[in-house]
């Protein structure tokens, strides 16, 4: 039997806050980049979907965007973002497959009452931290093989 791809619902605000860089500064640079490396993880092979709140950042349109799926709040104010998760979450068709990551405690106990499975914004930036690390090591070797002599063999 074929494992499933893994299956994930991100509190992007969430997880962009669990990081202690400013990220306030340039919160539409902080949320470009969360979704890039998002983006390198959906071609691992997971299916991601990444829910925003606050207006519609440049380049990251409401759906489909290089692989991941972005999903915009449909209303402002306190707990927009977690309310569009839960409406994503009940939308689902497939709800235990599904693993929300967020540290908000309020929205673990809604989607986990909704059969959802969670993951904290830590743990998924670890992983993040570490795919990124390695496609930029990947892509630095590239660089350095390009324009070297080909050997006579």
């Amino acid at each position: 039997m074929a494992k499933q791809p893994q299956r994930l619902l991100v509190d992007g605000i969430n997880v962009i806050g669990a990081r202690e860089d400013r990220w306030w500064r340039d919160r539409e640079g902080a949320t470009r980049t969360l979704a890039e490396q998002l983006v390198l993880m959906a071609a691992g092979g997971a299916e991601v979907t990444l829910v925003l709140d606050g207006r519609e950042v440049e380049g990251l349109p409401d759906g489909e965007y290089q692989g991941i799926t972005i999903r915009y709040a449909h209303k402002r104010g306190r707990d927009a973002a977690d309310d569009r998760v839960a409406e994503v979450v009940k939308a689902n068709p497939d709800i235990p497959t599904l693993v929300v990551v967020t540290s908000d405690r309020e929205l673990r106990a809604r989607v986990t009452a909704l059969g959802a499975k969670v993951q904290g914004a830590m743990t998924l930036l670890r992983k993040l931290d570490t795919l990124t690390a390695a496609a930029e090591a990947a892509k630095a070797a590239a660089d350095e093989t390009v324009g070297e002599p080909v050997a006579d063999s």
